[in-house]
């Protein structure tokens, strides 16, 4: 009879050797975060670095269709330039976010740089389960204030899609519309960009 081996158990520790190759929280500098790899959700803010939980599949597919959704938008218009995250957008010198979808203007190409975006003219957000907190209040927040003239929060926990829209010389959204599953969210900076928010939310039920 054979006898079945297993590996020895190794009592080891993560190398965290490894993290003092990089700089302390609140030292980091945007050259610094701007040359981390870009396969992981990583934010910035005055000297500090986020890495953000890894989002969910249901979270993902519903990213995937908006993509789709605006990428189609946007292809027949002619409007601009479509992304997801990750991609970094500068809010302001010091502060960097990855929202889930970015839009931008074909006038305003050249805030477009090779390692960054220089604000954006529309971003959504699906909200994290994880911290839902930092969508609804804290990014919408930021968002404003760093001139985004559309922000789009899609809420799977309340199945609801909230359109905010930048009022001229503002610094605080207003509220476009609030949609729920029996309505079509649409957008006042594209005309005719719409969403079925029914739709929307049975793509993350798969």
């Amino acid at each position: 009879m054979s006898v079945r081996m297993h590996p020895p158990v190794l009592d080891v520790e993560p190398a965290w050797d490894i993290a003092k190759i990089f700089p302390a929280q609140g030292t980091w500098a945007e050259e610094d975060y701007l040359l981390l790899p870009g396969s992981r959700l990583v934010e910035y803010s005055h000297g500090i670095v986020e890495v953000l939980s890894m989002p969910s599949p249901a979270h993902q597919f519903i990213v995937l269709l908006l993509y789709r959704l605006l990428y189609r938008h946007v292809q027949l218009t002619r409007a601009g330039f479509v992304l997801t995250a990750p991609t970094r957008v500068q809010l302001w010198a010091g502060k960097y976010r990855e929202p889930d979808l970015l839009f931008m203007f074909q006038r305003n190409r050249r805030r477009i740089h090779p390692q960054y975006w220089e604000g954006a003219d529309l971003v959504m957000e699906v909200v994290s389960r994880d911290d839902p907190l930092r969508d609804l209040e804290t990014k919408r927040r930021e968002y404003a204030q760093a001139g985004i003239a559309e922000y789009w929060l899609v809420n799977p926990l309340d199945e609801t899609i909230t359109v905010f829209t930048l009022p001229e010389d503002a610094s605080v959204y207003a509220i476009h519309g609030v949609y729920d599953r029996s309505s079509t969210a649409e957008s006042a900076l594209l005309p005719g960009f719409t969403v079925d928010v029914d739709a929307c939310f049975a793509e993350g039920e798969q």
